[in-house]
């Protein structure tokens, strides 16, 4: 039987159609309009940022959410620069609990023109989350956390349920139990070498139901920052339980990175 195959005429439509593919849209190279990027914290993935993700879309920015090891604070800022460094345009840089200090670190990046830290650390050069914590009273939640035998740490669904997420419903508790990223131990030893946050304007949303991060230690690091803070009666996840107020103050850092 004779064959119909021509791989001539296959590699010249594959090649029209990689074309078709990879020709960008004037609105995704305009290198005016910021991007989001998101990173997320500890006993926690990409998906955690799921509910503002569509509503900063919808008013036409372009989103990435980082996917995080948790290996290492230098593992975390790596996978975060490599986001950074292909995009065309400003943009704003979003950190949540441990990406705090992903963001604190990375933030000096050319692209990068605002910060917002939710239910976040903000460290100072040489600060570590264990040095930012110890005069403030242990967050209830860290009662709850599991360190396997190579160190690294998860939360149970009682921590998560209770003390993580407590206002968010039952079934998304669930979810995040079982989708969460164990997190190294000794990343809350590291310190960062660089304070993003004396270079770039910032907001910070501080969580005042939160269990995991004390609402003082947050409100105490926004003020010391210099940021605008945002209060929301929250529990450490406000992206989930508060999506509206973490979106709107998201948009307000995005109005200040187009000047």
């Amino acid at each position: 039987m004779k064959s119909i195959f021509k791989p001539s005429a296959f590699l010249f439509a594959l090649g029209m159609a990689s074309m078709a593919i990879v020709a960008p849209s004037h609105a995704a190279t305009d290198s005016r309009q910021p991007t989001v990027v998101l990173v997320h914290g500890a006993f926690d993935d990409g998906s955690g940022w799921n509910e503002v993700v569509p509503s900063l879309m919808a008013r036409g920015l372009k989103v990435v959410s980082v996917q995080n090891p948790l290996s290492s604070l230098a593992d975390d800022v790596a996978a975060t620069r490599r986001v950074l460094d292909v995009q065309t345009g400003p943009v704003v840089l979003v950190g949540h609990s441990w990406g705090g200090m992903v963001i604190t670190e990375i933030g000096n990046h050319p692209r990068v023109n605002a910060l917002v830290y939710v239910a976040a650390f903000a460290p100072a050069v040489g600060q570590s989350i264990n040095d930012m914590t110890k005069d403030y009273p242990k967050a209830s939640g860290l009662e709850h956390v599991v360190v396997d035998k190579e160190g690294f740490v998860t939360m149970s669904f009682e921590g998560i349920s209770q003390h993580f997420a407590q206002d968010v419903p039952p079934a998304k508790q669930r979810l995040m139990t079982a989708v969460q990223g164990p997190i190294r131990a000794a990343n809350f030893d590291e310190k960062v070498t660089v304070a993003a946050w004396s270079t770039r304007p910032s907001w910070f949303i501080v969580a005042d139901q939160d269990r995991m991060i004390q609402p003082a230690l947050q409100l105490d690091n926004a003020r010391k920052v210099g940021s605008t803070i945002v209060r929301v009666p929250a529990s450490h996840v406000p992206q989930l339980s508060h999506p509206k107020e973490v979106t709107q103050a998201i948009l307000q850092a995005v109005q200040a990175a187009q000047h």
